[in-house]
């Protein structure tokens, strides 16, 4: 065999070698990775049911439930919807109702998120940018629908922007 041979032996084993090994590295952190998902987008069906997901929002006021040993069921909210989270484990000293957390786990068959990890925000001003943009865009559909009902209220008759004196609705916020 020539010396010429042998290198073109080389660098397609080489070849072959790094190519395998590129294709190892991306299937192990194909597996891995973890997508962020809002209550919202959970109810709407778009996490995967099969795969590890990671679900954040604020935990909703009062809904907070101590079980058996260290079993916690919560919700997490983002204003639009929410979803029961089931936890068995030690919470984060910062996980409080209202406040931000983020679960990593997947959906049972009831529609639960099982959590294997609990992560609750680090100080009081920091929230993760995801859950930031799930709660704004819940907030902007919230604020369009309460728009609609304030615009059929006012079309019907049942609204006064004189203190409330006839209606349902008042402008201080305070129902009649």
């Amino acid at each position: 065999m020539k010396a010429r041979h042998k290198r073109l032996g080389f660098l397609t084993i080489g070849i072959v070698a790094l190519g395998l090994s590129t294709w190892l590295v991306v299937n192990a952190l194909g597996s891995n990775l973890s997508y962020f998902f809002s209550p919202s987008e959970v109810a709407e069906g778009a996490a995967p049911s099969e795969r590890i997901f990671r679900l954040g929002g604020l935990v909703k006021p009062d809904s907070v439930e101590r079980g058996e040993e260290l079993l916690v069921r919560f919700q997490v909210t983002d204003h639009a919807h929410d979803v029961t989270v089931v936890y068995s484990g030690i919470l984060p000293d910062l996980f409080a109702e209202g406040q931000g957390v983020v679960a990593q786990g997947r959906l049972n068959e009831q529609g639960q998120f099982v959590a294997e990890r609990v992560l609750a925000k680090h100080d009081e001003n920091y929230m993760a940018p995801e859950v930031k943009e799930a709660l704004a865009r819940a907030h902007a559909d919230g604020v369009a629908q309460e728009a609609s009902t304030y615009a059929a209220a006012e079309s019907s008759g049942s609204y006064s922007s004189r203190g409330g004196e006839s209606g349902a609705y008042s402008t201080s916020g305070v129902t009649q």
